[in-house]
């Protein structure tokens, strides 16, 4: 296989993110080749947030790799803006339990500023346990201090593998307020999967819907006023990302 990552030039209105992932397969522990996504393909505009939704084991987390660049091997290219940094928040927090939140963080991001750091605690909850250890911590804290770190790094593209999986809907629905707010106040773009349409109501500009294995995209939901929207809106959203997720368990 092979792969290219693109680097473009500041352009105005050019897309921060521009994906074609081609082909992308694996190999199962038996030797079978299995193809894990193919034709997909979207751009991102600048500081739009885009959800990536489909069934389970489709290839989403796989995506998300390779737009983080950890995965090279698929067809395709990945096209990112001129020295655009990256961050991500992956499923399971991934804190080093023998560091303190404060010093997770700090690590991730060593430019960063005392007060810098005090105001992003402050914004997601996290000012009275920032001597705290993982261990210390709730699964609700853990995943905001993931967030913290993925955003103390003052990242271009945001690419987030379903941070609020297993959390209770209160505190979930609190944590996106959260992050809502911090993404429209630094203009982030940012990937978003997950299996939550509340998810991405909460925080995407753009839902795609993606097909089973192998992963393509096959119905687009734009919301035309995101984080803002009217209850009869929202309902309307929801039940057409439905429609399309019924139509998502079908084989390509």
């Amino acid at each position: 296989m092979s792969s290219r990552l693109n680097v473009m030039p500041p352009a105005g209105e050019r897309a921060p993110l521009a994906v074609s992932v081609v082909r992308k397969a694996a190999r199962t522990a038996k030797g079978q080749k299995v193809e894990i996504i193919a034709g997909l393909a979207f751009a991102l505009r600048a500081g739009e947030t885009a959800a990536l939704i489909g069934p389970s084991g489709c290839g989403k987390t796989t995506l998300m790799r390779i737009l983080a660049g950890l995965d090279g091997a698929f067809e395709g290219t990945v096209s990112r803006s001129a020295n655009a940094r990256v961050a991500m928040a992956f499923q399971e927090p991934r804190l080093l339990p023998w560091r303190s939140v404060e010093e997770n963080v700090r690590l991730a991001a060593p430019e960063s500023s005392l007060e810098e750091r005090a105001a992003l605690f402050a914004a997601l909850g996290l000012s009275e346990h920032q001597a705290h250890y993982p261990g210390e911590l709730s699964l609700g804290l853990a995943r905001r201090a993931s967030l913290a770190r993925a955003l103390a790094a003052k990242p271009d593209l945001l690419l987030l593998d379903e941070p609020f999986v297993s959390l209770d809907p209160p505190l979930a629905r609190a944590i996106r307020a959260d992050l809502a707010r911090l993404i429209g106040e630094k203009r982030l773009s940012a990937v978003l999967v997950t299996h939550d349409v509340e998810d991405a109501l909460d925080l995407a500009d753009v839902i795609y819907v993606l097909s089973a294995r192998p992963a393509r995209i096959i119905g687009e939901v734009r919301i035309d006023s995101p984080r803002a929207l009217p209850a009869a809106a929202r309902a309307g959203l929801a039940a057409e990302v439905e429609r399309l997720r019924a139509l998502s368990t079908k084989p390509a």
